[in-house]
C-alpha cells in the first residue's frame, strides 16, 4: 500500500510542476496589450488561467492529501517496533575505560584491535 502511495504521490509532484511551468506569470498579460494574440488561444479570450488554476489547485490538494497519508502510514510502522531508534542500536565494539589493564596504543604493537585502544565517549568517523 505504501509504495503504491508514494508512486501516486511522486506522480502528482511532477503534475504539480508540469502545471507551474505551463501557466503565465503575472506580468504575460503585459504582452496582450501589445497584440500577442491572447484572443485566438484555445482557451479563449481570457486564457487558460481560470483552468489551468483549478487544475493545479486540485492537483495539490490531491498532492496534499497524498503526503498525509505517507505520514500516516510511515508513523505506523515505526509505532509496530517496539523502543526507540537509539534502543534498536548495537555496539559492536563497546568502549574500555582508558585506565584499562590492557597494552595502550602507544606499547608499540600493530596488532592491538580497536577494543584494546583507549577509546573515548565520541564514536569514530570511518
Amino acid at each position: 500500500m505504501e509504495t503504491i502511495l508514494l508512486i501516486v504521490h511522486v506522480l502528482l509532484s511532477i503534475t504539480v510542476v508540469g502545471l507551474v511551468l505551463v501557466q503565465h506569470g503575472k506580468g504575460a498579460e503585459a504582452g496582450a496589450a501589445f497584440g500577442s494574440g491572447a484572443s485566438a488561444t484555445v482557451f479563449g479570450a481570457r486564457g487558460s488561467g481560470s483552468f489551468l488554476t483549478k487544475l493545479t489547485t486540485a492537483f495539490v490538494t490531491l498532492f496534499f492529501i497524498s503526503s498525509i497519508g505517507l505520514f500516516i502510514l510511515a508513523s505506523q510502522r515505526t509505532s509496530e517496533n517496539t523502543g526507540s531508534i537509539i534502543d534498536s542500536v548495537t555496539t559492536e565494539n563497546p568502549a574500555t575505560p582508558a585506565n584499562s589493564s590492557q597494552d595502550s596504543p602507544t606499547s608499540g604493537n600493530p596488532a592491538t584491535s580497536e577494543s584494546e585502544e583507549n577509546v573515548s565517549d565520541v564514536p569514530k568517523i570511518k
